[in-house]
């Protein structure tokens, strides 16, 4: 894929601030009129730059005041083993995100529920469904940053 150019990742940066706002007013804040706009976007859209247009909610507005983050250990590297653990986590809507890690933990994954029982609940459910070595639990205290934003360069090289 080509690399963005300047109005490109300039596109980016607004949508990923606020995905309502109407292309002409990206337009103007990035220097072209509606239509080149709209079709650089269908364009970033296409390339897969651009996957999703999501909007996003307080967790504990909606009732998951609980972020775990959770490293498994794996008991083997088997592609069998990773098929029924991807199964077994995209089941799991509580699940948020799911990353394999290098060090010393095999995956962490983002974890939202209501509460402890809750969890524990999650917690069951996931064990039972795969075979895992060891599980950490890490409970988040407070969100003190949070973003969905990359830091895209929007200055002129």
């Amino acid at each position: 894929m080509e690399a963005l150019d300047l109005i490109d990742r300039k596109i980016v940066a607004e949508l990923m601030r606020d995905a309502t706002l109407p292309v002409a007013q990206i337009g103007e804040k990035v220097g072209l009129s509606q239509t080149p706009c709209w079709k650089r976007i269908q364009r970033l859209q296409e390339n897969g730059v651009l996957t999703s247009r999501v909007a996003l909610a307080d967790p504990a507005k909606l009732g998951f005041g609980l972020t775990i983050f959770v490293g498994i250990e794996a008991p083997d590297h088997s592609a069998e083993w990773r098929e029924v653990f991807v199964r077994a986590v995209n089941a799991i809507p509580e699940i948020m995100e799911v990353y394999r890690m290098a060090g010393e933990m095999d995956y962490l994954l983002r974890i939202a529920v209501a509460d402890m029982a809750a969890f524990d609940t999650l917690y069951k459910r996931l064990t039972d469904a795969v075979p895992i070595k060891n599980v950490t639990s890490h409970f988040a205290m407070e969100r003190m940053k949070f973003t969905t934003a990359y830091p895209v360069d929007t200055r002129n090289r």
